[in-house]
């Protein structure tokens, strides 16, 4: 990758790992559905100057529900319900262990020796993080996060079985999926008058934060990824996507005082060896 590609794809990992800062602040002033719905509706914004891909509606649906409407809405009640945002950067990216095991399973593919050392690695951090249940992790939190990582390995499924595609013409077409389903849930969980009141209220951090969500790390950020894709091997590319675990880490520490004890530590740099296993590529030789 020339320096340039280098630093844009530093750059998309940075954007990834602030969202979840941004998710925080965000929840400061809108519920977690009123905060998807508002994310993907400005994500869909610049539909309307590109055209639709060549995927039929049922199927942008059939993707978009898990891939962005079940996984963010999933994520945002995590994040709301006690899951520190740090932790949740690392616990959401166990989706490439849930859509290796969900290949196997239901698709019946045959795993790679490294893809099960991966899977292996990752899912006994999982399980050290999980131990770590307590005053700033909930339950509650940690099981809807999870949620969220096994909602987008069921949209990843459903995504490799789309034709083709340029990248940001799909996403920005898929964020048309989740305002709706977001909305009707924002009207049962919220009650009918909330939106209108969490919109009169909205500070001026929960509209940058919204801001950021729909058209920085939604739309740049993906359009950037894709042309990065488009113009490199994946097993190039998608080994920078490890870096916003560590981007979210930092900065929720920075700015919320999150802390991480030994074990949780542990557990969060098993997973990250695990994701590690199997993105990274490997070497000639080896």
């Amino acid at each position: 990758m020339s320096p340039r590609d280098v630093g844009l794809a530093l750059l998309v990992a940075v954007i990834w790992g602030l969202a979840f800062l941004a998710t925080r602040i965000g929840l400061d002033d809108l519920s977690p559905p009123q905060l998807a719905a508002a994310r993907f509706a400005i994500a869909a914004l610049p539909a309307v100057a590109l055209a639709r891909p060549r995927v039929p509606w049922l199927a942008l649906v059939a993707v978009g529900l898990p891939l962005f409407a079940g996984q963010f809405l999933l994520q945002f009640f995590g994040i709301a319900r006690g899951m520190p945002p740090g932790l949740a950067a690392i616990v959401v990216q166990t989706q490439a262990l849930f859509t290796i095991l969900f290949a196997v399973l239901v698709l019946r593919e045959r795993p790679t020796l490294r893809q099960t050392l991966g899977l292996a690695l990752g899912l006994v951090g999982l399980t050290a993080i999980a131990l770590t249940v307590g005053s700033d992790l909930t339950r509650l939190g940690f099981a809807l996060t999870l949620g969220s990582a096994i909602s987008w390995a069921i949209g990843n499924l459903l995504l490799k079985r789309l034709p083709p595609t340029p990248t940001l013409e799909l996403i920005v077409w898929l964020s048309l999926v989740p305002p709706l389903p977001a909305l009707v849930l924002a009207l049962i969980v919220d009650g009918p008058g909330a939106i209108a009141h969490a919109a009169a209220a909205l500070t001026w951090r929960g509209v940058a934060a919204v801001l950021y969500l729909g058209l920085v790390a939604t739309v740049l950020a993906y359009a950037l990824w894709g042309d990065l894709l488009r113009r490199y091997p994946a097993a190039v590319v998608t080994p920078f996507a490890l870096l916003a675990p560590f981007v979210a880490a930092a900065g929720s520490a920075v700015a919320f005082g999150e802390r991480f004890g030994p074990l949780r530590l542990a557990g969060m740099a098993l997973v990250l060896c695990g994701l590690a296993v199997i993105v990274l590529p490997r070497r000639a030789g080896a």
